[in-house]
């Protein structure tokens, strides 16, 4: 296999699962996106110089604005019968779960600003880099998708501070 990538996909591809998961909202639609993006750096490995996790995370974003345009054009078939686990009803999933959701309502610049800033804990400049803006646009979708987050996450804020008391 090729020099490095090997290392690259063992140390990496969790990291990468987890943007990829937060931008797509779907753990499956995640792993089909980590998965594209390594085939393809596959291909291209020698040519990927210095940086290959910001060409992973570039690519990720690319790819999931891409789903998220077609998506609007082919819509998916649901399928047939399947069995669906139950959710685990405890607090850490329920937050979880409303910040996923409230994710989904981004636009996919904010989205991928706030993933990529806050939640992978990237400084403005690599965001920048990863989404081929400049850093003021950067901030001005991150602080927008903020905002948007902490009006839909409110109620749940709220509700699990006042349940959360009530077990103690």
């Amino acid at each position: 296999m090729r020099d490095g990538f090997d290392d690259f996909v063992r140390g990496r591809s969790t990291g990468l699962l987890r943007i990829a998961y937060l931008l797509t909202g779907d753990r499956h639609t995640a792993e089909d996106l980590v998965q594209e993006v390594l085939e393809q750096m596959y291909v291209k490995w020698r040519r990927i110089h210095g940086a290959p996790e910001a060409y992973a995370r570039r690519a990720l974003v690319n790819r999931a604005t891409n789903r998220w345009r077609s998506r609007g054009r082919r819509p998916e078939a649901p399928l047939g019968h399947h069995d669906v686990a139950e959710p685990d009803h405890s607090e850490h999933v329920v937050v979880r779960d409303a910040v996923v959701e409230a994710l989904r309502t981004l636009p996919p610049r904010q989205r991928a600003a706030v993933v990529l800033r806050y939640l992978d804990d990237l400084p403005i400049a690599e965001v920048a880099r990863a989404l081929d803006c400049s850093e003021g646009n950067v901030k001005s979708n991150a602080s927008r998708g903020l905002e948007r987050l902490r009006a839909a996450l409110a109620p749940v804020a709220v509700t699990t501070t006042t349940t959360g008391r009530g077990q103690r």
